[in-house]
């Protein structure tokens, strides 16, 4: 076999080797982690509103904050990856992760929830790119797009699950154990990985890392996520705040052309594949981002579910994400990205418009299962086409920030989305306790979330270009495209 000095000169493994299945597990079932939590906890919103007397905003930075710190250090992750060791930087993140889950559990306050919360999300960044870039680096080049397809689908279920898992830990043990059952998960995921997956990195990088951009990126998103939610109850505060994020985000771009050891190698974004893969994905996250937020919190205080219930409405998306995904890779590699992205995007933006029917009177067959059919049916059709398209665009030893980018996009999507959401659906910072203005809320919020699947399918449609019969590549994307 081949070997990749990049990646430190180890053989490439195929998926129906021992070696691989050891691979492909251990990084999806880390990712998988990391990407529940960024569901799980949306099941509970209703019950930490309770017991921590949340106001709306509250139950916003208890997602947010795991999400701001996860997508503005996610680039930084990377690229630690891809200098020191995937291997290693990924089981810091599993141990980091670890430790704030076990903080989350135990907050006696909505503020010391809020700060774990951002904690998980730093470990997250660690793990997160590092689960892919090991892929993209540890298979052989003829499997890497059934990898990265059962990768999807693994890891996807998980996020997918987390309402389900969510509802039945919430009902049976209380909101903490949404956080603590992460503890002797990630255990187990660290011995297996350092057993089995091999290490790999890019030799020729140097050790510098660029700490002025993560520290902007972080200032900027944070910067412009509370002037989205503080623009209700100050909007002298919020203004301020959303200069200060322009201002950071200016001077982020500005010192990422100038580095030496740039966060975001802007040179990446020459690729129009890659730029437009990630443009379409800031779209299509953003609208999955919107309707996990708003949902289950519809479906508890509008339509009266218990938490249990909920997490059990939307089982058939998990099952749908699992059986699906592998297959979507396998078509991508065949077809290419441009088509399954391009449906998956449409079939979401129909179930969110059918969303709209879920209120006080909905029925589970007629009204819900539709929605949950058809987003299971859409998410496999849209996460391995994006994830092919940005991994083919650059070269292997770039996999770490090329994952980087396509995860930090999305988060930094969920992000913006789940602060701007309720301003500009017009859900008041009390809905949680009001069925009929969370229910008014709800239908806008999901005509908006279903305009940004539509949007994103648009511009894979035209911005990807149309496969020529026989030019794809092992990874689904368009032979020809010179990486960067």
């Amino acid at each position: 076999m081949t070997t990749s000095p990049a990646s430190g000169g180890v053989a490439p493994v195929r998926l129906g080797e021992r070696a691989g299945r050891w691979v492909l597990v251990v990084t999806a079932a880390g990712s998988g982690l990391v990407l529940l939590e960024a569901t799980v906890v949306n099941v509970a919103l209703p019950a930490l509103e309770r017991n921590l007397d949340a106001s709306l905003a509250g139950l916003q930075w208890t997602v947010n904050a795991f999400t701001l710190t996860l997508s503005a250090l996610i680039l930084l992750g990377g690229g630690l990856g891809d200098r020191f060791g995937r291997r290693r930087v990924y089981l810091v993140g599993l141990v980091w992760f670890a430790v704030a889950s076990l903080l989350c559990g135990m907050a006696p306050t909505l503020e010391w929830l809020v700060a774990g919360r951002a904690l998980q999300g730093v470990g997250g960044a660690l793990v997160v790119p590092g689960s892919l870039a090991l892929i993209q680096s540890s298979f052989h080049p003829d499997d890497r797009a059934r990898a990265i397809g059962w990768w999807s689908g693994m890891s996807g279920m998980a996020g997918a699950a987390g309402p389900l898992l969510g509802g039945a830990l919430v009902d049976a043990a209380g909101w903490r154990w949404v956080f603590l059952i992460n503890v002797p998960v990630a255990v187990m995921l660290a011995v297996p990985l350092v057993a089995h997956v091999p290490e790999s990195r890019h030799r020729e990088l140097s050790g510098r890392f660029d700490v002025a951009g993560a520290v902007l990126a972080a200032l900027g998103l944070g910067a412009m996520t509370y002037a989205l939610i503080q623009a209700p109850a100050d909007p002298g505060a919020a203004t301020v705040a959303a200069l200060l994020g322009l201002v950071a985000s200016l001077v982020f771009v500005r010192i990422e052309r100038r580095s030496r050891a740039p966060m975001l190698p802007l040179g990446l974004f020459a690729s129009r594949p890659f730029s437009v893969a990630n443009l379409a994905s800031f779209f299509l996250y953003g609208g999955l981002a919107g309707l996990f937020f708003l949902l289950p919190i519809q479906l508890q205080v509008t339509a009266g579910y218990t938490t249990l219930e909920a997490g059990l409405a939307l089982l058939p998306l998990t099952l749908l994400t699992l059986v699906l995904s592998a297959r979507s890779g396998a078509l991508t590699a065949r077809t290419g990205p441009r088509v399954p992205l391009a449906a998956g995007a449409l079939i979401c933006g129909l179930a969110l418009l059918l969303a709209t029917r879920i209120g006080s009177d909905a029925t589970y067959l007629t009204d819900v299962l539709p929605v949950v059919g058809l987003v299971g049916l859409g998410i496999p059709l849209i996460t391995p086409p994006i994830t092919a398209t940005v991994l083919a665009a650059v070269p292997d030893a770039r996999a770490g920030t090329a994952s980087a980018v396509g995860n930090g996009v999305a988060r930094a999507a969920g992000l913006i989305v789940v602060a701007a959401l309720p301003l500009l659906a017009g859900l008041p910072q009390d809905a949680a306790n009001d069925p009929a203005a969370l229910d008014r809320g709800f239908d806008a919020g999901m005509l908006i979330c279903g305009g940004l699947f539509v949007l994103g399918g648009l511009i894979v449609w035209f911005g990807v270009p149309r496969p020529e019969v026989g030019a794809l590549d092992d990874a689904g994307a368009v032979a020809g495209v010179t990486p960067i």
